[in-house]
């Protein structure tokens, strides 16, 4: 392997391992969850790219091939991240009533939360969950 690619590739390698403890670290130390999200989605998942974007080029020097893995790896790994840091975003502000007092309400009157009963019939008993 070149030596650009092994310097490249270290480096890499310590960007992603500097991200990963800045998310971890960041995880355990902020006080609560809304802002513990940030870390997890935003700097584990760069560290996380910067390691397999390290891997891809590493197989590439090395083999003459990229490697279609990491590839696969890193769509999957930003898909789904910021999809569960939402879900567990709503789940949160959903289960905290003095945060749903402090959000904006939406206009027309609604619940800002997509698990509210519609009440079609205002005479009528709200719906009652399983």
């Amino acid at each position: 392997m070149a030596g650009i690619g092994e310097v490249l590739v270290s480096a890499l390698i310590l960007v992603g391992a500097f991200f990963l403890f800045v998310g971890s670290f960041g995880l355990v130390k902020l006080p609560d969850i809304m802002r513990r999200l940030h870390a997890p989605t935003k700097a584990t998942t760069l560290g996380i790219g910067s390691l397999l974007i390290a891997s891809m080029l590493y197989f590439a020097l090395v083999q003459g091939a990229p490697s279609v893995h990491e590839l696969m790896i890193a769509v999957f790994l930003f898909l789904t991240a910021p999809i569960t840091a939402h879900m567990i975003a709503k789940a949160h502000l959903l289960r905290n009533r003095a945060l749903q007092r402090r959000v904006p309400q939406p206009p027309g009157g609604q619940s800002w939360a997509t698990l509210a009963p519609r009440n079609e019939n205002p005479q009528a008993p709200p719906a009652r969950r399983p």
